[in-house]
């Protein structure tokens, strides 16, 4: 079954100067296809908005939580970006109340790393309870700093 989306999206400027603040959304359907469409989504949006050196981080970054959302939760999932002042913020939303928690895994687990690389490469991340269930969001700034460090965090992972 292909991912359908149903698109909205405010863009109030063209750049993302102090005083713009761009935004918007997509409702993914509930099937693993959405995480690529969130990928994609997150790319075109990016770019658009002129946010090429954050992209790789964010693609991941929203991986993840998609993948986590369909893993753990039923229905639709919303995919939302915003940027104002510098910052960057995604959500992913979902119809499960239940908040996460990280967890420790052993070296060798399969799964159980998702929120690890949200917290690591993010600048900070929350959970937040919705009508629908809750909103996973993470922000980051809107230019990267040390774009060759961004991953030096996983070394450990590695082995």
């Amino acid at each position: 079954m292909k991912s359908v989306t149903r698109t909205s999206s405010h863009t109030t400027a063209t750049s993302h100067s102090p005083a713009t603040r761009c935004t918007a959304s997509w409702w993914l359907t509930p099937d693993l296809s959405s995480v690529r469409t969130a990928r994609r989504l997150t790319r075109d949006k990016l770019t658009d908005w002129g946010f090429d050196d954050q992209i790789e981080v964010a693609e991941l970054l929203v991986s993840e939580l998609v993948a986590n959302a369909l893993d753990h939760a039923h229905g639709h999932v919303r995919l939302g970006f915003s940027a104002e002042n510098g910052l960057l913020r995604c959500e992913v939303e979902d119809e499960n109340p239940q908040l996460p928690t990280m967890r420790t895994v052993d070296l060798d687990a399969e799964r159980g790393r998702g929120l690890f690389l949200v917290d690591t490469l993010s600048g900070s991340w929350g959970g937040t309870p919705t009508p629908r269930g809750k909103a996973i969001w993470f922000e980051l700034p809107a230019f990267a700093e040390a774009e060759a460090d961004s991953f030096e965090a996983f070394t450990p992972m590695a082995a």
